[in-house]
């Protein structure tokens, strides 16, 4: 590991075209997960895949389901207008009333479902719902125990639109980029000596210093005090101008921003996005169960740093493996941590639905500034983040 470095982490807002496609299929998870048991059916039934793609005043939404036949397309026509509106947009390019929503979602597969589903009812084994690698990382950094580029990276844009959504800076729009570039010295982070903030305003002739004088607060407030200093560079707004935002200026898909999702390119990433799937698909459950085990073996004392990655194959409940590495940092052996992790959490995916309790509308608050370092909520959101398995990993050794 190297002592002295640079690295970079980028946080997109809520409103950036890819997020706003991220929102809208996680939205649609959510309205099964709360209607399902409205009609009788066990949350445990319910499937969902849903991908979107948004450019100016258009929504195409395709993908398969299976729930509740009570959710119309008028339904989810709803809930996509109402989530654009609430991230902001109601400008001429892209607005939550006008714009034309196309919705192509169909039955699951049956193929797949046969390797998903318990096959008896006595047997409640169930398949992973695709193959693949998941990867789980943490890090004492912060005290989220994320790495500090992410972590400080989300904060900026969380404190600006937050001001945004309470009314106090009115010239914003929803749309924004932030890039943070971290000064690490005997490993830890030390200073940040770079900034990037790209704002979308809503009055267009207005300049970038104008914008600098908008958004620094935020960034100062988000970074510790002493990180910035006379050496540090500003960008903010570094083209000029940022009126056309949104779908308008961008087209957006669904999980295209899978780094900005995780560990801001810290940590490896096993390629699948994760919004837009139900909990059967390991691409995101796996993922949250990996950050889950990472973190608690941190929390726990047991690494300063630990990686962890999951395989599975599809229709196969048990992890192909389980690999831990913990670069260096570990107080017990890694395969010692593999062997505990083994017994202290059941790796299966109904396991993992069921100690983590995914079974849930839980999905469309994961959407913007990332799904790991957030603060478990009442309603069982980010229960990933919690430490509980601390104790447990620390009998299993």
């Amino acid at each position: 590991m190297r002592a002295s470095y640079l690295f970079t982490s980028e946080s997109v807002s809520e409103g950036h075209p890819d997020k706003v496609c991220d929102r809208i299929s996680d939205e649609i998870v959510d309205l099964f997960y709360r209607e399902g048991p409205k009609a009788g059916i066990d949350p445990w039934q319910i499937r969902a895949a849903c991908e979107t793609l948004a450019t100016t005043n258009k929504v195409v939404i395709a993908g398969e389901t299976r729930g509740p036949s009570s959710v119309t397309n008028d339904q989810i026509e709803g809930v996509v207008r109402s989530a654009i509106k609430d991230i902001g947009y109601e400008q001429d390019g892209f607005h939550w009333e006008k714009c034309d929503i196309e919705i192509l979602l169909h039955p699951q597969s049956a193929d797949i479902a046969q390797g998903v589903d318990a096959q008896q009812p006595e047997n409640k084994e169930e398949g992973a719902g695709d193959q693949g690698i998941m990867f789980g990382y943490a890090t004492n950094e912060t005290p989220d125990l994320m790495p500090a580029p992410i972590f400080y990276a989300h904060k900026i844009l969380r404190l600006i639109s937050e001001a945004r959504h309470s009314g106090r800076e009115k010239v914003l729009g929803p749309d924004s980029k932030s890039q943070v570039t971290v000064q690490y010295e005997n490993g830890k982070p030390v200073g940040v000596r770079e900034i990037v903030v790209s704002h979308q305003h809503l009055v267009e002739d207005i300049s970038s210093k104008q914008i600098r004088d908008i958004v620094e607060p935020y960034v100062r407030q988000a970074l510790p005090k002493e990180w910035i200093s006379d050496k540090t560079i500003w960008h903010i707004n570094p083209t000029g101008k940022f009126f056309i935002g949104g779908p308008d200026g961008d087209s957006g898909l669904t999980g295209r921003k899978i780094i900005v999702d995780t560990y801001g390119g810290a940590a490896p990433h096993g390629g699948g996005a994760f919004s837009g799937k139900d909990p059967t698909k390991v691409d995101r459950s796996a993922a949250y169960a990996a950050r889950y085990v990472a973190k608690n073996v941190v929390a726990a004392g047991l690494a300063d740093r630990c990686t962890l990655q999951l395989a599975y194959a599809i229709g196969v409940a048990r992890p192909l493996s389980i690999y831990i590495d913990t670069h260096g940092t570990g107080k017990v052996a890694e395969d010692q941590l593999e062997k505990a992790v083994a017994k202290a959490m059941d790796l299966t995916p109904r396991g993992i639905r069921s100690h983590l309790d995914l079974n849930r509308p839980i999905y469309a608050r994961t959407s913007a500034y990332g799904h790991f370092g957030r603060t478990p909520d009442n309603e069982g959101g980010f229960s990933w983040e919690k430490t509980d398995l601390v104790e447990p990993l620390k009998r299993a050794l």
